[in-house]
């Protein structure tokens, strides 16, 4: 068993979720991320891969006072369970996710991270060892699900939203398409890695709803056809 897998992102019209210096791009308005911050409000746990947080250090902490408020009085924590992905244990020490705001961190690692590294991520969060040299992503969430998580939101980057989509992993995947072109040849896009092919198949998408936002565009999809 696993947990319900919903992916968002925001990319640029050019389907880039960042610069090729993996520099955070504001791509989205207020309301969309007042969308965002309900759909995290709404789930058990968020995920990250470690390049996201090398890159824009996020807390991954509900930010709305209202969200954070209903919450407690439906009887959950403050936040949800936040989660990285991190084979081989490179997430600072003092990154923002293992300090601001209540609640529990999982630091998802493989049997390469080195074991004095873990001891000092045990100080501060639930460390998963889940993989030989990678963290195996359907390993992961079946352990996520035995943690009581029944809906994880994913926030990227590419090449985990890549990795679960390879895996058959994703069930929900929210893109808002914003009104700027970022460009670059190696600048993220939602779904990175080593790609499908003619001779693999595709993963397959239902739209269920498209709505303006702003200037932008926000498609919510199922996989499956």
């Amino acid at each position: 068993m696993r947990p319900r897998v919903i992916v968002n992102v925001a990319m640029s019209a050019d389907g880039k979720i960042s610069t090729i210096e993996r520099r955070q791009v504001k791509i989205s308005g207020q309301e969309d991320f007042t969308r965002v911050d309900a759909l995290k409000a709404a789930s058990d746990a968020i995920m990250v891969g470690i390049g996201t947080v090398l890159a824009d250090d996020p807390s991954l902490t509900v930010k709305s006072d209202a969200n954070r408020e209903g919450r407690i009085a439906s009887g959950r924590p403050e936040h949800p369970v936040r989660v990285v992905v991190d084979s081989h244990a490179k997430i600072p020490l003092s990154a923002s996710i293992l300090h601001r705001g209540t609640g529990t961190r999982v630091i998802a690692v493989s049997r390469l991270a080195p074991p004095v590294k873990i001891a000092e991520l045990e100080k501060m969060a639930t460390v998963v060892v889940a993989g030989d040299a990678a963290v195996d992503l359907p390993l992961l969430l079946e352990r996520l699900y035995a943690m009581g998580i029944r809906q994880l939101m994913v926030e990227g980057g590419g090449r985990l939203i890549g990795g679960l989509f390879e895996r058959g992993l994703v069930d929900e995947f929210y893109t808002f398409i914003g009104n700027i072109i970022i460009s670059g040849a190696d600048a993220p896009t939602p779904a990175d890695g080593p790609g499908f092919s003619v001779a693999s198949g595709f993963p397959h998408l239902t739209l269920v709803d498209a709505k303006r936002i702003g200037d932008g565009i926000l498609l919510h999809w199922k996989t499956g056809s």
